[in-house]
């Protein structure tokens, strides 16, 4: 009988044939390459031409212009403080019509405008909040009555817009908000060094304003701050405590995948579902305070869920079986293996899972707009019930405004939050290079 052998012989590495075809797979690597390497760069271009364009426009909405006027606290506008108390001189401050100091000063700086509608035009060159700085002086200092004093108020947002740079002077004055005029009035105070751009800390303090001189971010800080207080504060032991469920003690059973399957589902939807589910439950069942952080953390909290329960259930399974064994032999009890070791084992990742889910909460929009946080707050909110709003919702807001003014409050609030995001995503990636353990 006979046996057939199969002769093999060995690749001809140095043939034509084997020598086109590496040629042509190394000719595909570097194409990979090159597609993989441009794709890189373009996507790092759109990076850099948004952040830019970002940083190119909020870096003034940090400064404010202002023009320094000597301002004359006549008594007779105010009235003599040593003939009144504390209380009634307050009231007599809150009573008194700044705008006459105000055209006072501007009188004595250009007595050549003599006409009524000269001077409107020229006392608009001033912010309204100019009235809020006068009344803070007396009230902080009462003895500057019957002083005049060097003060420097907040310009209107044209003339703002003018010393940044926003408007062109050489422009055909039909086409500017600014005229003529109050160029020349503008160029005057500028020769006589009036006009100064200083950084503006009521961007960083006040609350909104129609005024994009006198708009500030502070109350949706503290709105998003609250709101986020009140997310964390449910949607964390929530999370958690359904993930160890789920994990540890939940039967394996139909009940349980479906769960599940829907926990993932949730993950996916849209946003602005949740939104919707708020509106009719918080507040058309519930009747919560509309606009406030407690409705819009609920709302934001019920979003969160899926994303912190997947990363807890994720961090949990990661803990070795060998510490659960380790533990029963050593006569733990269920409970005991769970919260005595694998959960402590586990939390750096259930922490790096949270804040990143918190970091996508503090930086949607459509849920907040659809339980009404998108209303024009100028107060301070002082706790989860009072009606604020959230910085997305700021920025949405004023990016919806038509003074050229808000352009660059928007991309400074843009800043603003981004600072946020980057410190909220980069304290989870130090928690979990500081405590990730590897088994």
């Amino acid at each position: 009988m006979s046996k057939e052998t199969t002769e093999f012989k060995p690749t001809d590495w140095q043939s034509p044939e084997m020598k086109a075809r590496i040629k042509r797979r190394y000719r595909k690597e570097k194409s990979f390459r090159v597609m993989g390497f441009t794709a890189v760069i373009i996507a790092a271009l759109f990076l850099v031409t948004l952040l830019g364009k970002i940083s190119s426009d909020g870096i003034y909405g940090f400064f404010q212009t202002s023009i320094d006027l000597d301002v004359p606290f006549s008594e007779a506008v105010i009235g003599n403080p040593r003939d009144m108390d504390a209380d009634a001189f307050e009231q007599q401050v809150m009573r008194t019509n700044m705008l006459r100091l105000i055209n006072d000063a501007l009188v004595k700086e250009f007595p050549e405008v003599k006409s009524r509608r000269d001077r409107r035009e020229l006392i608009r060159m001033v912010s309204s909040g100019a009235r809020a700085q006068l009344r803070d002086m007396l009230l902080a200092d009462p003895s500057i009555v019957g002083t005049t004093q060097r003060v420097r108020l907040l310009a209107s947002d044209d003339i703002d817009q003018v010393r940044k740079g926003k408007i062109n002077p050489e422009e055909a004055e039909a086409n500017r908000k600014v005229k003529d005029r109050e160029l020349a009035w503008y160029n005057k105070l500028v020769e006589e060094d009036r006009i100064s751009l200083n950084f503006h800390t009521a961007f960083l303090t006040h609350g909104d304003s129609r005024d994009p001189e006198m708009a500030g971010i502070w109350g949706a800080t503290v709105g998003s701050a609250l709101t986020l207080v009140v997310t964390l504060a449910i949607a964390f032991p929530i999370g958690v405590l359904a993930a160890i469920y789920l994990e540890e003690f939940a039967p394996k059973n139909r009940l349980t995948d479906l769960i599940e399957v829907n926990i993932n589902n949730l993950a996916a939807v849209p946003s602005i579902v949740f939104g919707l589910l708020g509106l009719a439950v918080f507040l058309g069942v519930m009747h919560l305070p509309r606009s406030a952080p407690l409705v819009g953390g609920l709302t934001l909290a019920l979003m969160t869920l899926p994303t912190i329960i997947i990363a807890s259930r994720a961090s949990i399974k990661a803990v070795p079986p060998s510490i659960r064994d380790a533990a029963r032999g050593l006569g733990a009890s269920p409970m005991q293996v769970v919260f005595h070791h694998v959960v402590p084992l586990a939390m750096p990742g259930i922490l790096t899972g949270t804040i990143i889910g918190m970091a996508q909460a503090l930086g949607e929009t459509a849920p907040l707009l659809m339980i009404g946080m998108v209303a024009f707050i100028v107060d301070i909110p002082g706790g989860v019930t009072d009606a604020a709003t959230a910085l997305p919702v700021q920025i949405f807001l004023w990016a919806d405004s038509p003074e050229r003014a808000f352009v660059e409050k928007t991309s400074a609030a843009i800043m603003v939050l981004l600072f946020f995001l980057i410190m909220m995503n980069g304290l989870a990636i130090w928690l979990r290079q500081k405590f990730e353990r590897q088994w």
